[in-house]
C-alpha cells in the first residue's frame, strides 16, 4: 500500500490533501467534519481584524450544463471574533493531533503580526500561511495582493513572520502579476519555509443584462472579485512549474487553483508541488470528494510502483522547458479510427473554419467518416480536441528523415528544418 503521507515545509500531514483558506475552513465545526471525511490537512479561513462581509458574494459560469466551471467570490477574511476561532483552533488540534491545521493571516503592522502569530501558536497551529494574494477588498485597505504584487513588502513582511514565528511559514502568493517568480523568490528571501498558490484572479464573472450590473450584484452594484475553480487550473500550473524549475528557489510549493480530483491534484505534483490545497470543489460538492483523491492517487501510485509521494513529485519539470527549446521537426499527423468514427465531421468543420483545411469529406458519398490529407495535417490536435468519441483521432508521429533540431539549434547552429505544411 502506497505511503500517502505529506511533509510540506516540515508540516506533515496523512495525506497531501489539504483545504484551502476559504470559506469550508470557516469554522471548527467544519475542519472537524473535514478530517472525518479523510482530508489531511486543512488552512482556517484568514484571521484578522474581523470584517463585514456583503450579500451576495458569490459568482459562477455555467457552461453547457456544468454549473461553476469558473467560480468568483467578493468575500473577505473571518466575520468571526478571533477568540472563537483560536478556541475552535485548540479544540481541532486536541480531536486530531496527526492532521495538519495551518492558519492563515491577514494584518497590517509589525506589531499586529507579532501578536497574531503568538495567539496562532498558542492555539496549537501546526503552521502559518501568510495571505499575500486576495484581490478585492483587502487590498484597497494595502492588504492582501497590495503585498503580494510588491516583492520588497513580501520580504519584508515574510521576515517579520519568521522573526516571530516558531512553526514553519508559508507565503500565499498572488497570481495578477506578470510573473511569479520575482515574488516566489521574494518570499523566501524573507525567510519563507515555503509557498502557497495560486490564490483567485482578479475578475468580473458576468454582468446582469436586466439590471445592467456585474455579478454577483449587491444592490445595484458589484465589484471585480476573486477567479477560481477548475478554468483557473492551467495558470496555476504554470505558475507552480514556473517556480519549481526556477534556479535558486528550491523550497516547497502547496498547489492551489482548480483541484476537482484526483488527476488534477498529481498533475500538480508531478510539476513541483509538495502537496494541494482545495477549495472551489468542496464548496461545489462536498468533503467527501477527497475519497476520490485517496483512492485514485493510491491506484495510480501502485500502477507506477510508487511506494511514496517523493518518488514522484517534481518528475514532470525538466519536461518543462522554452519554446525556442522544442524539437520543430518532431511531426505528427492526425488518423481517424473508422471503426469508432459516428461521422459527426465535427473534426472536417474545425479544421476548415479553425485550422489547416486538411479533413475532407470521404469521395464516397455513403461514407461520413472523413479523410485527413496528410501531406498537409500540421498536428495541431483541434480535430482530436474537438472529437465527441474518445480515441477515435490520434495523433501519430512521422518519420520525416530530418534531425531533432530546435529554434535555437537553428538560429545559432543552423540545424536544418523540416519543411512547412499547411502554409497556404
Amino acid at each position: 500500500m502506497p505511503d500517502l503521507t505529506s511533509n510540506c515545509a516540515a508540516i506533515v500531514s496523512p495525506n497531501p490533501f489539504w483545504l484551502a483558506s476559504a470559506p469550508p475552513t470557516n469554522s471548527g465545526a467544519q475542519i472537524m467534519r473535514a478530517f472525518d471525511a479523510g482530508w489531511g490537512g486543512a488552512v482556517w479561513k484568514t484571521l484578522g481584524q474581523p470584517i463585514q462581509n456583503v450579500s451576495s458574494r458569490f459568482g459562477a459560469i455555467r457552461w453547457k450544463g456544468a454549473s461553476g466551471v469558473g467560480f468568483n467570490n467578493i468575500e473577505l477574511i473571518t466575520d468571526r471574533p478571533l477568540e472563537t476561532n483560536f478556541r475552535e483552533i485548540a479544540e481541532v488540534k486536541k480531536r486530531f493531533p496527526k492532521n495538519a491545521v495551518i492558519v492563515s493571516l491577514m494584518v497590517e503592522t509589525r506589531e499586529e503580526w507579532k501578536e497574531i502569530i503568538a495567539r496562532s501558536i498558542d492555539a496549537g497551529a501546526d503552521g502559518l500561511e501568510l495571505n499575500f494574494g486576495c484581490p478585492h477588498g483587502m487590498c484597497e485597505r494595502g492588504m492582501g495582493s497590495a503585498v503580494g504584487q510588491e516583492p520588497k513588502v513580501n520580504e519584508r513582511i515574510t521576515s517579520w513572520a519568521r522573526e516571530f514565528s516558531t512553526i514553519p511559514v508559508l507565503v500565499k502568493l498572488t497570481p495578477n502579476v506578470g510573473d511569479i517568480r520575482p515574488h516566489g523568490l521574494a518570499a523566501k528571501r524573507g525567510g519563507a519555509h515555503g509557498v502557497s498558490l495560486i490564490n483567485t484572479i482578479k475578475s468580473i464573472i458576468g454582468v446582469d443584462l436586466d439590471r445592467m450590473v456585474p455579478m454577483p450584484r449587491v444592490g445595484g452594484a458589484s465589484t471585480n472579485g476573486g477567479y477560481c475553480g477548475a478554468a483557473v487550473r492551467p495558470i496555476a500550473l504554470h505558475m507552480v512549474a514556473a517556480l519549481a524549475r526556477e534556479p535558486g528557489f528550491g523550497i516547497p510549493i502547496s498547489g492551489i487553483g482548480g483541484i476537482t480530483n484526483w488527476r488534477d491534484a498529481v498533475e500538480f505534483m508531478v510539476l513541483g508541488a509538495a502537496n494541494v490545497q482545495v477549495c472551489t470543489e468542496v464548496m461545489l460538492r462536498g468533503y467527501r470528494i477527497v475519497e476520490d483523491m485517496i483512492e485514485g492517487t493510491s491506484s495510480w501510485m501502485r500502477e507506477r510502483g510508487f511506494q511514496r509521494l517523493d518518488d514522484f513529485i517534481g518528475s514532470a519539470v525538466p519536461a518543462y522547458t522554452e519554446w525556442g527549446d522544442l524539437d520543430l521537426n518532431y511531426e505528427t499527423v492526425a488518423k481517424i479510427d473508422a471503426s469508432t468514427c459516428i461521422g459527426c465531421q465535427l473534426c472536417m468543420v474545425a479544421c476548415h473554419d479553425g485550422a489547416h483545411q486538411c479533413i475532407h469529406p470521404s469521395p464516397d458519398p455513403a461514407v461520413r467518416v472523413p479523410v485527413v490529407d496528410e501531406a498537409e495535417c500540421v498536428g495541431c490536435n483541434l480535430c482530436q480536441i474537438v472529437c465527441p468519441v474518445p480515441g477515435c483521432i490520434d495523433l501519430v508521429p512521422v518519420e520525416n528523415g530530418f534531425s531533432p533540431a530546435t529554434w535555437n539549434d537553428h538560429v545559432h547552429g543552423g540545424a536544418a528544418l523540416r519543411p512547412k505544411k499547411g502554409a497556404h
